[in-house]
């Protein structure tokens, strides 16, 4: 089987027993960086040496289907340098290309950036959508951020300490000065930070220079009031483009705050009025 094993942030003492035990018994490891990977099992006092494959964005086509063929006739432990696999990091292809051949795939959980930010963020953890990293040329940045500005779940996103300030000001722009941001630098490690506030407020603080790993966890868009008539008209927007009626209801009601019921209700009856 593929077996999808998560490796610590930052704090070595993260690391599970399961986590140990896996690698002390792996035959093959596939690792995103196997320097890395090796310095990992140094670290944990791993006698084991696993034949180390490499596994990064430039070669994870071409490798997927020889580490399934792999995974057919023996465990294939796969690893990030740190975090899950495939979650912005390589895996999914690996991931992909097992289904669809019918090889098993588990995982040993364990840290996550993603969720340990929005966690200790303050902000609403009930909902909330990861969106890797931003592209890196300013316009591209803009205009993903222009089609989030609406989003009304709690946003995650990875980012790097040089484009950090330039981001929070264009989240800044995108969606307002008064959205609340969490900007969470190197967890788990010892100069762990989480700083708090507007993205105006935070862009001028990370303009001074930031280093280390950032997550920044952003608000969502409070819910725009709408008139039921209005809120009608996107149901039947939905709809009209292969939505399911109670999920569409569903969709709008969660971003009105009108009842998912009395929009269902409303759209029967636009139907057979």
């Amino acid at each position: 089987m593929i077996i999808l094993a998560a490796t610590p942030i930052g704090n070595l003492g993260d690391v599970s027993r399961r986590l140990v035990e896996v690698l002390e018994n792996a035959e093959i490891v596939v690792a995103e960086d196997t320097r890395t990977t090796a310095h990992l099992l140094r670290a944990l006092a791993i006698e084991n040496r696993p034949r180390l494959i490499a596994l990064h964005d430039h070669n994870e086509k071409q490798k997927a289907a020889e580490l399934v063929a792999l995974a057919a006739e023996q465990d294939v432990v796969v690893v990030s340098d740190a975090g899950m696999p495939a979650i912005s990091d390589p895996g999914y292809g690996v991931v992909a290309e097992a289904v669809a051949q019918g090889v098993t795939v588990t995982a040993i959980p364990g840290p996550s950036a993603v969720l340990m930010a929005l966690a200790i963020s303050g902000l609403p953890t009930d909902r909330f959508t990861f969106e890797g990293f931003l592209p890196r040329k300013p316009g591209e940045r803009r205009s993903a951020l222009a089609a989030l500005s609406a989003e009304p779940r709690t946003m995650v996103f990875f980012e790097s300490p040089a484009r950090l300030a330039a981001t929070l000001a264009d989240m800044g722009s995108a969606f307002g000065g008064e959205r609340r941001i969490a900007v969470c630098r190197e967890l788990t490690k010892l100069y762990e930070e989480v700083r708090r506030g507007t993205a105006p407020e935070l862009a001028e603080w990370a303009a001074a220079g930031v280093k280390g790993e950032i997550v920044v966890v952003v608000e969502g868009a409070p819910r725009v009031a709408a008139s039921p008539e209005s809120a009608l008209i996107q149901v039947q927007e939905l709809v009209a483009s292969g939505i399911r009626l109670k999920e569409a209801c569903g969709e709008v009601a969660a971003a009105t705050g009108l009842s998912s019921r009395d929009l269902y209700q409303a759209a029967l009856a636009a139907r057979h009025g």
